[in-house]
């Protein structure tokens, strides 16, 4: 079956592509009740359309996306789904058609999701980047682990000054960082700042919280109560939604504030990276009871452009040999040496899927790890570990905001 796909030309045609995953989390998108048009042009939500009427769409947000040593523009995928009338009829795969030849003309080199469902992207060329967990971290258990000196002062902030205090915190930690996304003005009111009753699922408003050390804002909390009593007593848990900071010291005094609010009986967290500082922080670290899950999915849309985009941290040379059938302008050899990739006949050292060269991409998956699971082709011995050394990064890519 062929469906016409298009870029939406109103927002009643938005609102109703949105609707095709909007659906089935009970969600029904319009123009008074949400704020997606504020962040997307309309020309970047596809939908799929079967003798003129909408029976699926898939959206992208346009980022400056944080990459290893700088950032990129990125198709920040979402929104993608398909009205269960039609569903296994190829509709997704012809808005994922449309979606990602329109990113390629627009120079986009990278695109990222978050999967709802894990098993369908690696088949339009997304690979697992990286990962993240969620925290239950009773009061009692949360101890530093080495004497804690107190520096700094937090105060909680009302929604306008946090508008104004929280965005260069977020620049400073993106700029270290790969895997995060500029934040525009719109997106911080609408969607950071944001807080509409329908959204916070039991739990009180959001409160925000301020460090101010050494005369600057250094770090910040966003966060709820909900509260809970079993036989006269709280079992509330603390919700912390975000909670950043532009050094260690900042963010151990960040994450001491929310550990040591009252009348909480645990701290619960869903956004946190494997490499999270209250790993080491907490004396009792498997007190946390990490449950780790995917995270980011990156799909590389150039491949010249996107390898040469980032910084690598070793010298050195490595020929890929890149098989991609849903994008075939990828397909080939790509030698990558001194911090770029240009179109080679040179023998390949690695063959791989373009899933496996987006997992690699922002230095959070290993080529050793891939070869483990048999994702990739080793040709030639060592390669793997030499093209580690270039790709890997200090810290463990991070996004701290399902989009």
């Amino acid at each position: 079956m062929s469906f016409e796909v298009r870029p939406t030309r109103d927002l009643p045609e938005f609102f109703e592509a949105v609707a095709s995953i909007g659906q089935y989390f009970g969600w029904q998108p319009t123009e008074e009740s949400d704020t997606f048009h504020l962040n997307m042009p309309l020309d970047r939500m596809h939908a799929a359309f079967d003798d003129g009427r909408i029976v699926g769409g898939a959206g992208v947000f346009p980022f400056d996306f944080s990459v290893p040593g700088g950032s990129l523009p990125c198709g920040g995928v979402t929104a993608v789904g398909v009205y269960p009338t039609h569903r296994r009829r190829g509709a997704l795969r012809a808005m994922m058609r449309a979606q990602l030849d329109d990113m390629h003309e627009r120079g986009e080199p990278i695109a990222a999701l978050w999967a709802s469902e894990a098993t369908i992207y690696g088949h339009y060329g997304y690979g697992l980047a990286s990962y993240s967990g969620e925290i239950d971290l009773m009061r009692e258990r949360n101890e530093y682990a080495a004497p804690f000196e107190r520096r700094g002062t937090v105060r909680l902030v009302e929604a306008d000054e946090a508008a104004r205090l929280f965005p260069p915190v977020w620049e400073s930690v993106r700029r270290e960082r790969p895997g995060m996304f500029a934040r525009t003005e719109a997106w911080w009111s609408t969607r950071t700042i944001a807080d509409p009753p329908e959204r916070r699922q039991g739990a009180g408003p959001k409160r925000f919280a301020a460090l101010e050390l050494d005369g600057e804002t250094t770090a910040y909390a966003i966060y709820r109560h909900k509260p809970e009593f079993e036989a006269g007593s709280s079992t509330a848990p603390l919700r912390v939604i975000e909670a950043l900071g532009t050094s260690p010291q900042a963010m151990a005094e960040i994450w001491r504030f929310l550990l040591d609010i009252d009348w909480s009986a645990k701290v619960v967290s869903y956004l946190i990276p494997p490499d999270h500082p209250l790993f080491f922080l907490l004396a009792e670290p498997r007190r946390l009871r990490y449950r780790m899950a995917d995270a980011l999915w990156v799909r590389i849309v150039d491949v010249e452009a996107a390898l040469s985009g980032r910084t690598y941290l070793a010298d050195g040379s490595v020929v890929l040999d890149v098989r991609d059938a849903f994008c075939p302008w990828n397909e080939g050899r790509w030698k990558l040496e001194h911090g770029a990739a240009k179109r080679t006949d040179e023998d390949a050292e690695i063959r791989l899927d373009a899933s496996e060269l987006g997992s690699a991409y922002l230095g959070g998956v290993s080529f050793a790890e891939l070869a483990q699971a048999c994702r990739i082709e080793e040709l030639v011995d060592g390669a793997a570990t030499r093209a580690d050394a270039m790709f890997r990064w200090p810290l463990h890519p991070w996004c701290p905001e399902i989009f």
